[in-house]
């Protein structure tokens, strides 16, 4: 596998072909899904370097999609990643571990083994983490652009299902990020209850 020959052409992609309007799902994200990836790999006892290499590139590769589609964008990653990768030495064996790694991110969350797992954790890690706050808006002034949401009212509920509704995978990121996690959910639901009636939509 030319592991940094397939990181080096991807990111290359992303930068010239994502839309400035991915607020959330930029490269930045690409980037720093990636470097959650090694370090839960890392505490989760992942040390076979084939293995290390499948879910770094899973991690690169995971929302390539959104150079093509925002729904389905897991899919058309996948499309590509079966596209680009054997040009990069990698079997049809390992590029099929890598979809289903990516496939996998498609919430709600299904991943069927460790390394799956490991990904899905590292793609929401954020949810418990101190940078939340920044993080979520970005996300927020996403989704508002492209009219998926259209008050901060209506942002303030999604959040709340959708942290009520996600859990971790693995030991560490349950260990590490469920309890900040579950504390956002809480003043998620405080914020809501004490919303202005004014403000509320009927």
């Amino acid at each position: 596998m030319q592991v940094q020959a397939a990181e080096d052409f991807i990111i290359t992609e992303l930068q010239r072909g994502l839309s400035p309007t991915l607020y959330y799902h930029g490269l930045h994200h690409t980037l720093d899904v990636t470097q959650a990836t090694a370090k839960l790999a890392a505490a989760e006892g992942i040390t076979q370097p084939e293995t290390l290499a499948l879910l770094r590139t899973a991690a690169l590769y995971h929302d390539a999609g959104f150079l093509y589609t925002y729904q389905g964008h897991e899919a058309r990653g996948c499309e590509l990643a079966r596209a680009v990768l054997p040009g990069f030495g990698y079997t049809p064996e390992q590029v099929t571990q890598i979809c289903a790694m990516i496939m996998a991110t498609k919430y709600p969350q299904e991943p069927h083994n460790h390394l799956a797992q490991i990904l899905c954790d590292a793609d929401l890690d954020y949810l418990g983490r101190p940078d939340f706050e920044s993080i979520s808006n970005s996300l927020f002034q996403e989704l508002t652009g492209r009219q998926f949401i259209a008050t901060e009212h209506a942002w303030f509920q999604l959040q709340a299902r959708f942290l009520a509704s996600h859990h971790y995978w693995t030991a560490t990121a349950v260990a590490q990020r469920a309890a900040p996690k579950q504390a956002r959910l809480d003043h998620i639901l405080a914020r809501l209850a004490d919303w202005p009636e004014t403000n509320a939509p009927a």
